[in-house]
């Protein structure tokens, strides 16, 4: 029997009626008709033109998606024990399809695990969030403390839950920024804001106060083992390094040389302090530049000295207004490694953007190889790792394509 329901009744455009029914939980600020007196940040019930019931989301009339879904049935009850049960069901979903490889992992992923707007990783001892939406704001102090007890009742050592909310994304919310520790009870406030975590085998120091994003893209780990299978004996240009993974993946995996690129002198600080960590500095060469403008002057010195380059660029859109000039970004580097490396030689290549769809980087990489005159001999398209799920009725989950190829 269904229940009574006491949530605010909002009524929404037959557009957003088949975009929820087709399994989409995000509902615009454009789709809504008409609602009954709520708060920002407030379950509200959806409803057809028809008074169908649709879904409850969260609501906010601060952003541009005015309503968030988190469920579709009429029968749940929103309090404490149905959070708990959504935990679980995410920690559970990744000691599956991790294995024992839960050290460093992404614990929930938004809309991924019904939790919209909200991002937590592990790194060791550590979990760091980022709170996007204002519905996940002000449920955190239920979800926060019980994600702590399910991991610590289930053996995992969690010193602290670190909010990394210093996005200004917040704003369009109506948040504000911060970071800091959030106040667990009984749980004393750890002393430093890095630690270390061994991805791969590879040992990194995360700052996760200032690092980008939590502190450590996860998402790359197992492209990373997939490169590294390349690398033996291979001179490797790493551009966009970072703090250095996958150069590290590489000089681990026995590249007769690494050449690891940053446009950030604090990142390649970090690559460098990683690189000792792990005893690999030896045949390792770290350098501060703009890879627009490293890679032409490479190509101009017409010495074949690469065999492998990696490209990792940061997202060059964040929204389909810009998605030419990226094109035009992704095409330059992609271009400029094809013409650098040698006939039989190896690029690894990606992008992390969801708005250069799949269909518009294979475009780029097909138009970049016929301008350098070379072929793609593809050896493995990739995505995200799997501790990121990709729901395939939600296409903004999908954001990461990963090519491995040989020019020929």
């Amino acid at each position: 029997m269904k229940q009574i329901r006491s949530y605010p009744k909002i009524s929404v455009t037959p557009k957003a009626e088949r975009s929820v029914c087709s399994g989409h939980p995000w509902i615009y600020n454009t789709e809504v008709l008409s609602a009954d007196p709520y708060q920002n940040g407030d379950l509200v019930d959806v409803l057809s033109t028809h008074g169908a019931y649709l879904g409850t989301g969260f609501i906010n009339d601060h952003s541009k998606i005015r309503i968030r879904l988190i469920s579709r049935s009429a029968n749940d009850t929103f309090d404490e024990s149905f959070w708990e049960r959504r935990l679980r069901y995410a920690w559970e979903y990744r000691k599956t399809v991790m294995g024992n490889d839960l050290s460093c992992c992404r614990i929930i992923f938004g809309e991924s695990d019904s939790f919209p707007g909200l991002t937590v990783d592990r790194f060791s001892n550590i979990l760091v969030t980022q709170t996007l939406s204002l519905g996940m704001e002000k449920i955190k102090p239920i979800l926060f403390p019980l994600l702590y007890k399910i991991l610590t009742e289930d053996g995992q050592k969690i010193d602290g839950i670190y909010e990394r909310n210093d996005v200004g994304i917040r704003k369009l919310e109506g948040m504000e920024q911060n970071k800091g520790f959030f106040p667990l009870k009984g749980v004393p406030v750890p002393g430093s804001a890095k630690t270390r975590i061994v991805e791969n085998g590879i040992e990194y120091s995360v700052d996760f106060e200032n690092g980008q994003k939590t502190g450590f893209f996860l998402d790359q780990k197992y492209n990373r083992r997939a490169v590294a299978r390349l690398c033996r004996g291979k001179r490797v240009l790493d551009c966009f390094t970072d703090t250095g993974s996958f150069a590290l993946n590489a000089a681990k995996a026995g590249a007769e040389r690494v050449h690891a690129v940053d446009i950030s002198a604090d990142a390649i600080s970090a690559a460098q302090e990683n690189a000792r960590l792990n005893h690999l500095e030896n045949g390792m060469e770290f350098e501060t530049a703009n890879v627009f403008d490293l890679l032409p002057q490479l190509a101009e010195n017409r010495k074949r000295e690469y065999d492998l380059v990696i490209l990792d660029p940061p997202a060059f859109t964040k929204s389909r207004r810009t998605v030419r000039n990226a094109e035009r970004g992704y095409k330059e580097i992609n271009y400029r490694a094809m013409k650098l490396l040698p006939r039989g030689g190896y690029l690894a290549t990606c992008s992390c953007s969801h708005f250069m769809t799949d269909e518009l980087f294979r475009d780029v990489l097909r138009h970049a190889a016929s301008d350098a005159q070379v072929s793609l001999r593809q050896i493995e398209a990739r995505q995200q790792a799997p501790d990121h799920p990709i729901l395939w009725n939600v296409p903004e989950t999908n954001y990461l394509k990963f090519y491995i190829f040989q020019i020929i």
